[in-house]
């Protein structure tokens, strides 16, 4: 697959989301907004970085075979600084508690994202 193929995927899977949380947030605004707010408020930095919360997100969406927030929390972390170190020893922790399915997602679909989005960064 070409590299701009895969870019696509990427950026094409977060833009999904995005229309889809949308279409969500018209339906049921209120819940919506909810939700968007108690979100946020989790991500913020405290006694946690936000770099931090990004790679704990991603743990758990790795485990939990969620490949929109693999993506979505790959990307986070990368834009909170995260290397590719963090990211592998994330991708180690998920995959110590969720087997051979955790480390799968975490050597393809976790690591695709890491260099699109560490690529695009630099």
């Amino acid at each position: 697959m070409p590299f701009e193929e895969v870019s696509n995927f990427f950026d094409d899977s977060i833009l999904d989301y995005k229309e889809g949380s949308s279409r969500f947030q018209k339906a049921l605004p209120k819940m919506t907004q909810g939700y968007f707010d108690f979100t946020e408020a989790c991500f913020q930095a405290g006694s946690v970085g936000e770099k931090e919360k990004q790679l704990i997100a991603l743990g758990i969406s790795i485990y939990s075979q969620d490949e929109y927030c693999i993506m979505y929390h790959t990307k986070g972390a990368v834009e909170h600084g995260a290397t590719e170190e963090e990211i592998m020893e994330t991708v180690a922790v998920s995959a110590a508690l969720g087997g051979g399915a955790a480390f799968s997602q975490g050597v393809t679909l976790v690591m695709d994202t890491f260099d699109y989005y560490e690529n695009r960064a630099h």
